[in-house]
């Protein structure tokens, strides 16, 4: 089979193609839970915990100091910055529930589209059993 061939089955394959849509829709996913925590989430935390900006939290690591992580990057100088990496684990928390919660969803909705399975009838042996059991019981 040739390579082209092969690729072409793969491509057009609906798990290939489920799989390119998650992808894409999951990027722009990302991008809407980065600006719920960028934009609304984290501004209040940051007001409650007096006035916190967690982007701009950094640990310089050279011998000078600078006012404001943008300074500190505007010097070239080394830092440590915990507060993009706090933002981070926010982000993923986020997403991960959300995720979570989706396939939650989908998991519920999967179970109530199954059919129940109504149990097989008797096999006519058995059903003739039945009858002669039942016809027994009455003559005693």
């Amino acid at each position: 089979m040739s390579l082209m061939k092969e690729f072409k089955e793969f491509a057009v394959k609906g798990n290939a193609m489920d799989m390119a849509v998650g992808i894409i829709v999951g990027a722009a996913f990302g991008k809407i839970v980065s600006s719920l925590v960028n934009d609304v989430i984290m501004p209040p935390i940051g007001k409650i915990l007096g006035g916190v900006n967690f982007t701009g939290l950094f640990v310089n690591l050279g011998a000078e100091s600078y006012a404001t992580l943008a300074d500190a990057k505007a010097a070239g100088a080394a830092t440590l910055n915990y507060g993009a990496f706090v933002q981070a684990v926010v982000d993923f928390v986020i997403v991960a529930f959300a995720i979570f919660m989706l396939v939650k969803g989908i998991n519920s909705l999967r179970k109530k589209e199954e059919p129940q399975a109504t149990p097989a009838a008797p096999a006519e042996d058995v059903l003739l059993l039945r009858e002669i059991r039942d016809a027994l019981q009455k003559t005693k």
